[in-house]
């Protein structure tokens, strides 16, 4: 990878960013389910896009491998993050399987969306 430091560092940000963004439409989930989980995928392929574009200006080989690299190191971030969170007793305890099934799934958002944009620079040389 070119910058492990950077893809972490961006990895933590898009799950802050879902974070916050979560917490400030939580009363949404509780009212609206359904339009609660259409926004956060929206959220987090909008931060995904960004960061990746911020992140493959130093990048300038190998732009495919990058992208799938990054998607994996990001989606990992946000998991490990996540899973302590939501499988502990709090206010969003739920089951590894409910994680998975509600949350986890959407992440993979992020490997396609980081490889997809490599492909494109791949193509670009």
């Amino acid at each position: 990878m070119v910058s492990l430091r950077k893809a972490f560092l961006f990895g933590f940000l898009i799950w802050l960013i879902a974070f916050v963004v979560a917490f400030a439409i939580f009363q949404i989930r509780e009212t609206s389910r359904p339009l609660f989980e259409s926004i956060m995928p929206v959220v987090l392929a909008a931060s995904t896009v960004v960061f990746a574009i911020r992140y493959f200006k130093s990048v300038s080989t190998r732009f495919a491998r990058e992208g799938l690299l990054l998607g994996l190191v990001w989606m990992a971030t946000n998991i490990i993050i996540d899973l302590p969170l939501m499988l502990s007793p709090s206010p969003m305890q739920m089951s590894l399987s409910e994680y998975v099934a509600d949350i986890g799934l959407t992440y993979l958002l992020i490997p396609v969306i980081t490889t997809g944009i490599g492909l494109v620079r791949a193509q670009g040389q």
